[in-house]
């Protein structure tokens, strides 16, 4: 899945932008901005795999609001003004749409992020030393990782796999930029898996894994970002 933020003042073409990606189901819209500020709060508790970025906005503009960011997400520029294209390819975007943005255009430039994400998903992995062998695990498979005595088991759909010697706070430091949270002193979960929750717990698929009091700080801000999620 690739979170998507729409940055735009223009109510119209958030729209428009919003009809687009629902269409495509590898798409996820978590949250839209109308101004470069209010795009540095959402970045701050939220990580964007793909950016829709106006360039004419107050305060700041899209050109400038991008370089000024540390990490640079992917970005697609949607702009009624060519002349900003050269700056945009400078910043190495990933596109520059002209608007009104046609849903052929827009899906020609999202399939080179679809693409791309494929590939990197195919190669986004860990090995783990298991029964004597070097065992390749595809992250998206995982479900969650569990605490058993000195070892963990990693859980992906109907198997389990033993990985000897490891703990759930070496396993949670391991894979913290991969997608991976630890919400129990007992558990780390893939947060992409997560079809449901509450304030004790959530739901992998029928598998209820518990929230624990220590970690709830952290539990929280992904639960906001999981019910903004679902507003769109």
């Amino acid at each position: 899945m690739i979170n998507c933020i729409i940055i735009d003042d223009e109510p119209l073409a958030v729209r428009l932008l919003e009809n687009h990606i629902s269409k495509i189901a590898e798409l996820n819209l978590v949250a839209t901005a109308k101004n470069a500020l209010e795009a540095y709060r959402i970045l701050q508790m939220q990580d964007a795999d793909l950016l829709f970025l106006d360039i004419q906005m107050p305060d700041l503009n899209g050109i400038e609001f991008l370089r000024s960011l540390n990490k640079r997400p992917p970005t697609i520029f949607t702009t009624a003004y060519r002349e900003f294209a050269i700056d945009g390819f400078e910043l190495e975007a990933v596109d520059y749409l002209l608007k009104p943005v046609t849903f052929e255009r827009f899906f020609k430039s999202v399939d080179r992020i679809l693409r791309r994400t494929e590939k990197e998903n195919e190669e986004d992995f860990v090995i783990f030393k298991t029964d004597g062998f070097s065992r390749k695990l595809l992250l998206k498979d995982i479900l969650y990782f569990e605490s058993i005595g000195n070892d963990i088991k990693a859980v992906l759909g109907d198997e389990m796999v033993t990985v000897p010697k490891t703990s759930v706070s070496e396993m949670a430091a391991r894979l913290q930029n991969k997608g991976f949270l630890r919400i129990h002193r007992s558990f780390v979960i893939n947060q992409n898996r997560v079809t449901a929750i509450s304030y004790h717990e959530v739901l992998i698929g029928k598998v209820s894994v518990p929230v624990g009091r220590s970690f709830r700080e952290a539990f929280d801000g992904f639960a906001r970002l999981f019910s903004a999620k679902r507003l769109f």
